[in-house]
């Protein structure tokens, strides 16, 4: 008998659901929270690209929405407060084959992480940035962030900051970034296939997702009458989407901006190197 007929062909590769992508750690948010909903809006995408976790490096700053990285299944890095974008930076360029995902809040990213913001969007490295924004700081108890509303009343702020509120896709399309959109963790399937879009854009993709907090901002929970869906218009001209954003309401969701960019590639050729020629380079 021919020995090649009796081989034994390779098992197919299993096909992954949402829930492989999901660690067995139990997320310890306030029960409603809207980070909920981007933990499943990213399994879902993930599982539909049909990533292999060990593929994928999850990327966090400080806050709530940073401690994502331990409730995902694949490689996770919780970093210090408002250096997220930093490190996500870092990594692909060192490791370009990896699909590298930085996810982080309103305050970690737009406040303390804000120059880091810019340059991101500027550098235009081949990696998504998700900001689940609700309008306040959640993890220190209830201070007003950058896009917090100047007239919101608080203990910590009573009558209002009085301060204009942060524009993140103003200054994300300002600075540079190939692709901005925002969603709402209210349509868990609307922000899974926004995610995978941004994934597949190449070059730095920014999406702001809108997060309720019903702890500190129980108001919130009515945005899920106020978001508008598909109301953004997918466009490639950066004067186009500047005008557009003059009508944004805060709640308009969809693509707002698809560029085409080229991603940020370092120059000239990288020879691999061991630690120890690292280390050569420093001695003194």
């Amino acid at each position: 008998m021919n020995e090649s007929a009796c081989a034994v062909a390779p098992p197919a590769p299993l096909a992954r659901g949402p829930n492989d992508y999901k660690s067995d750690v139990k997320p310890v948010w306030c029960p409603g929270c809207g980070d909920f909903g981007v933990v499943n809006a990213l399994a879902k995408a993930m599982a539909k690209m049909a990533l292999d976790p060990k593929d994928v490096a999850v990327v966090s700053g400080i806050g709530c929405s940073s401690r994502i990285p331990a409730y995902m299944s694949s490689y996770g890095f919780h970093g210090v407060h408002g250096r997220a974008l930093a490190a996500g930076t870092g990594l692909k360029i060192a490791r370009p084959d990896l699909t590298v995902i930085v996810t982080g809040g309103d305050g970690d990213g737009y406040s303390i992480g804000g120059n880091h913001f810019l340059h991101a969007c500027r550098r235009n490295v081949d990696m998504t940035y998700i900001v689940m924004d609700n309008r306040v700081y959640g993890m220190t108890k209830g201070q007003a962030s950058p896009t917090t509303e100047p007239d919101w009343d608080s203990k910590l702020s009573p009558d209002g900051t009085g301060l204009r509120e942060f524009q993140p896709l103003v200054v994300a399309l300002a600075s540079g970034a190939n692709f901005i959109a925002r969603g709402f963790t209210g349509d868990p399937n609307g922000l899974a296939a926004l995610i995978e879009q941004a994934m597949h854009h190449p070059g730095f993709s920014f999406l702001e997702v809108l997060s309720p907090c019903v702890t500190f901002r129980p108001e919130q929970k009515e945005w899920k009458k106020m978001v508008r869906p598909d109301a953004f218009r997918t466009t490639a001209e950066v004067p186009r989407a500047a005008r557009r954003l003059l009508r944004d309401t805060g709640f308009d969701l969809g693509v707002l901006f698809a560029g085409g960019r080229p991603p940020y590639a370092p120059r000239g050729p990288r020879a691999l190197r061991t630690p120890a020629d690292l280390e050569a380079r420093f001695a003194l």
